[in-house]
């Protein structure tokens, strides 16, 4: 009873010294440059994956290891199992957690970065197998390697295959 009661006590001298040292304007004003911040939150510069194409000018065969995105791969291709090179197949899902690579398109000559994110839930779909390791780190630098189960963050474990999705342009 002696807890609730202290509790109740501290409640409540908080509470009046909020109300005495803050006046109503004071307060409105407060919630008001609040409300502003939360709604410029959408306006920050977010990386966001590229999951229309969004004028990535595209060439050759997104089933072939020699595929420009595939610089860093290291699975089955999405796109031999099911999926493409932005989705995975039906009855897998997505990782949230992915590893990264810088590969250039042979079309335009630029540099891209690829967010490599594994599908999961099915057994490994068994077809077209790539490995190249172009810009892959040892395994003290994780984000850069591709030698990691990157299903770990979804809810069956199970590794099937990999996406390869545009992020955006790589800086020099």
């Amino acid at each position: 009873m002696s807890e609730f009661s202290f509790l109740d006590k501290l409640t409540e001298k908080v509470s009046r010294g909020f109300a005495r040292n803050t006046s109503r304007r004071g307060m409105l004003g407060l919630l008001g440059a609040g409300m502003v911040g939360a709604a410029s939150i959408p306006l920050l510069p977010v990386a966001r994956a590229d999951q229309h194409g969004g004028g990535v000018p595209e060439a050759g065969d997104d089933q072939s290891c020699d595929y420009w995105r595939y610089c860093a791969i290291d699975g089955f291709l999405c796109t031999c199992c099911g999926g493409s090179v932005k989705t995975c197949p039906p009855g897998t899902e997505m990782s949230p957690i992915t590893w990264i690579g810088t590969c250039t398109n042979p079309v335009d000559g630029k540099n891209y970065v690829i967010s490599y994110n594994d599908c999961c839930g099915k057994s490994g779909c068994g077809n077209c197998l790539c490995n190249r390791n172009e810009g892959d780190r040892p395994m003290y630098n994780p984000p850069k390697s591709n030698d990691i189960n990157w299903c770990l963050g979804t809810s069956n474990a199970v590794y099937n295959c990999s996406t390869a999705i545009v992020v955006g342009i790589a800086l020099d």
